[in-house]
């Protein structure tokens, strides 16, 4: 097996080196597809002898696609910029690349927060398909939120280790992001008709909260399983509020 790492950017120049050098053992090609970074994105790449490509972001599930387009191999590993592979998972993948047994496969993905893993609230075991054979599969489901998804003859299996995600280094990244991801997922609603919105921006971010604090044992974080609960819910209560207001007023581009 032959693999292409694609990866897309933008402004990523905290984080692309880590992912860079922890895909270098395992990548026959890496591909980064940039949406014109104002910082040393470009430059760092280019360090690493990486195939960049520029084009302006025009969705997740657009630029993910757009991105595995790119490759020349057919099996490719598709990374976040803030994201890692464990040595762990590292060592798997060298073993799958000398055999061909699945179409696709998927594991589990550690998310960090303020630099300390977060094991609860819905965080983990994250299971996430970033390996798999583009012919059998591509990035679908709703922006923000992009899931592979595979024909249905293809076959899949589980790898072991980590894919370490680096999210969010303070209170206020989340927010922000928690902010962004919201109108984004609105405009969707919107562009997409959904109904009773009024409906589910009161019930939805309840359920979200006793799902992830009580039933996702976001407890046992203590004060960071409460805020990851609550941010989580008031960010999907944000998504339905402002989908209704886009429905009133003409929906920002």
């Amino acid at each position: 097996m032959n693999l292409s790492v694609v990866i897309i950017t933008f402004n990523e120049e905290k984080n692309i080196e880590r992912c860079l050098n922890s895909v270098k053992e395992v990548a026959d090609e890496i591909i980064v597809l940039d949406s014109f970074s104002t910082d040393k994105t470009e430059e760092i790449c280019k360090k690493h002898n990486v195939k960049f490509f520029q084009h302006k972001f025009d969705g997740h599930i657009q630029q993910k696609n757009r991105a595995v387009s790119l490759a020349e191999n057919d099996y490719v590993l598709s990374l976040d910029a803030d994201e890692e592979l464990s040595l762990t998972l590292s060592e798997e993948i060298k073993k799958v690349k000398k055999k061909y047994p699945a179409d696709a496969y998927f594991f589990n993905r550690l998310n960090f927060f303020c630099g300390k893993p977060v094991k609860y609230g819905g965080w983990y075991p994250d299971k996430k398909i970033r390996l798999w054979n583009k012919n059998k599969g591509e990035w679908g489901g709703i922006n923000p939120h992009d899931t592979v998804i595979l024909k249905k003859n293809a076959t899949k299996n589980y790898l072991t280790g980590n894919l370490l995600h680096y999210s969010y280094n303070s209170i206020d990244e989340y927010l922000t992001q928690a902010n962004k991801f919201s109108t984004i997922s609105a405009k969707e609603l919107v562009k997409r008709n959904k109904k009773h919105l009024y409906i589910k921006a009161v019930l939805s971010p309840l359920f979200k909260f006793f799902k992830n604090y009580f039933l996702k044992l976001g407890f046992i974080g203590g004060y960071t399983g409460f805020m990851i609960s609550a941010v989580n819910a008031f960010e999907t209560f944000m998504k339905y509020s402002k989908a209704i207001y886009y429905n009133k007023k003409q929906m920002p581009k």
